[in-house]
């Protein structure tokens, strides 16, 4: 994709040293209106002489801009943070980490995509039952029935359900729909593409997706409890050693 020059304007300002930065919400789901903006993710590194006092400070950095016309939303969290994160049922942090958008990475990038397939546990799936639960709310409360909360109910509970299945985390409806093969994914897709981010559904049939957002949550709920993945997560010692090697380098720029 086309990555707009303020977007990398704002990356090369931030005043610390990152790990990476990625692109997030509707353009790695797959589905950005014309008007979406921009959310960018990712992980700084504290030097030390701000992390050894009584406080620590900016542990998370939040920037919010328009430019150009674009509205950019960039938040980052310092890696001892985003770590800790990884090791919690943090479907979040785990999505930004393999985010394909990639904007800026680094060795230690790639070394930590590999150590957090151990941090993966059956209990993510709590992430996606709750993100679900809270966006049919949202689509049921407003009685325009907007798209995007529809479409982030059917991406996160058929995220939720291929990660308890393989272990891997794909966060693009998409690409998820060639595997599930729904029919009203494509359509629903094509609105929101065509629209704005606060587009309504034409022809809606509120019934039809109450029963299919219940389907799915029971599917979510049946790869729960028959997934391979294990009860909690084992990398604990491979991100201490990745994080005092990331404090001590940075100590050293």
């Amino acid at each position: 994709m086309n990555i707009p020059t303020s977007i990398n304007t704002i990356i090369r300002q931030q005043p610390y040293s990152l790990l990476f930065t990625i692109i997030s919400g509707s353009h790695l789901y797959g589905f950005p209106s014309p008007d979406s903006d921009y959310d960018l993710r990712g992980v700084h590194i504290l030097p030390i002489q701000e992390i050894v006092g009584l406080k620590t400070r900016n542990e998370t950095i939040e920037v919010s801009e328009i430019r150009e016309s674009l509205e950019i939303d960039l938040v980052t969290h310092d890696v001892k943070k985003f770590f800790l994160m990884l090791l919690k049922k943090n479907g979040y942090v785990l999505e930004q980490l393999y985010s394909p958008l990639i904007l800026t990475t680094s060795p230690e990038h790639n070394e930590l995509k590999i150590i957090a397939k151990n941090c993966i546990t059956r209990h993510h799936s709590y992430h996606y039952f709750g993100f679900a639960a809270t966006q049919w709310k949202l689509f049921e409360k407003e009685h325009t029935y907007r798209i995007k909360p529809l479409l982030y109910v059917y991406r996160v509970l058929l995220t939720g359900i291929y990660l308890m299945q393989t272990g891997r985390i794909e966060a693009n409806l998409i690409d998820l729909n060639e595997v599930f093969n729904l029919s009203y994914i494509s359509d629903l897709i094509a609105q929101k593409l065509a629209g704005t981010e606060k587009s309504a559904l034409s022809d809606i049939n509120v019934d039809f997706h109450k029963r299919e957002y219940e389907r799915l949550r029971n599917k979510l709920q049946e790869a729960y409890q028959s997934s391979l993945l294990p009860e909690t997560p084992s990398a604990n010692a491979a991100l201490d050693d990745l994080l005092i090697r990331l404090r001590t380098r940075s100590n050293k720029l």
